[in-house]
């Protein structure tokens, strides 16, 4: 089904904009999703186990800022981008901690965290802007591979798709996350040590969320607090509606990424057509809620379908 609605977004945005199909536009549809796709691989990892990690776009915001702040420093920018990611896992390493040690839920812990680091992000910057990275760092952001419309920054999301997809699908710490969003209790009496998965799942989406705001500081050669800023609400939509249930327990990588790339076409197309960027907004947050109640729907409607059968099994043989 994700298939043939990407398909149809496809043919959607070619009758909107004969440029839509063009190398270019489609290096942009690429861009665009870079960073939402970055964050969105361990965030499938962490709503499978039944939980949720909010406070990825300020951890990237976060990341920005404190790039800015060492390279303005007088760091070199391999140690500046090596601190940015270890600055990512200790953010990942505060929620994990909290919600794991503290048992409280993901849902309001990282809720706070939202909106802690993208507080730290402006007392580092304030309303500043660091724009003068080396222009061999920038060029990674908005260069292409060889003379293909893939950019340079979307090959890190390919690798880091392909490892995360076997990981879930082909190993058994992929299984392990399956057990503990279907039943938590049941997977620890397996001897599946649930609180550290789930601990080192929230350091592996701070360290993404880290790479992917040095990934958009170079691809705009700006660092800055709000860089990111609403990004959390389309990698949740795209994980929800690439078929990861909000509940844990189901969903697969696969689907996320088709539900990404038809996120990233959507909002291009409509950009390309001048729509407004609250129009945009409506969008995204169409698809997270049609994610959410579509499958639910689908369920009562199974359930009452189920329920009628055996009813009129029971009169039949009655």
């Amino acid at each position: 089904m994700l298939a043939v609605i990407l398909v149809g977004s496809l043919l959607l945005g070619r009758l909107l904009s004969s440029f839509f199909l063009s190398g270019g536009n489609l290096s942009n549809v690429l861009l665009d999703i870079t960073e939402i796709s970055l964050m969105a691989l361990p965030m499938t990892f962490i709503i499978v186990t039944g939980e949720i990690d909010l406070s990825v776009a300020s951890v990237l915001g976060a990341s920005s800022a404190l790039m800015g702040v060492l390279w303005h420093a007088g760091l070199p920018m391999p140690a500046a981008i090596a601190l940015v990611i270890a600055g990512g896992a200790l953010a990942g390493f505060a929620n994990g901690w909290i919600i794991v040690r503290l048992e409280l839920p993901s849902l309001a812990v990282t809720i706070g965290t939202l909106a802690l680091f993208r507080g730290l992000a402006y007392v580092l910057l304030g309303d500043r802007a660091v724009a003068d990275f080396p222009a061999s760092y920038t060029a990674f952001g908005m260069n292409t591979l060889g003379s293909t419309f893939v950019p340079l920054p979307f090959t890190i999301v390919i690798a880091c798709a392909v490892l995360f997809g076997v990981a879930l699908h082909a190993t058994p710490f992929g299984r392990s996350l399956y057990a503990i969003g279907a039943n938590a209790s049941a997977a620890r009496f397996s001897g599946i040590d649930d609180r550290r998965i789930k601990l080192w799942l929230f350091v592996l989406s701070g360290v993404m969320s880290a790479i992917a705001g040095i990934v958009f500081t170079l691809r705009f050669t700006s660092a800055r607090g709000d860089n990111g800023e609403g990004f959390e609400l389309a990698v949740i939509a795209a994980v929800l509606f690439g078929g990861v249930s909000i509940f844990g327990g189901r969903g697969s990588l696969y689907g996320v990424l088709l539900s990404l790339l038809i996120v990233g076409v959507l909002r291009n197309a409509l950009t390309l057509v001048d729509v407004s960027s609250e129009t945009l907004t409506i969008v995204t947050g169409a698809l997270l809620l049609s994610s959410v109640l579509i499958p639910n729907l689908v369920a009562l409607w199974r359930a009452r379908k189920d329920r009628l059968r055996a009813v009129a099994s029971r009169s039949a043989t009655g």
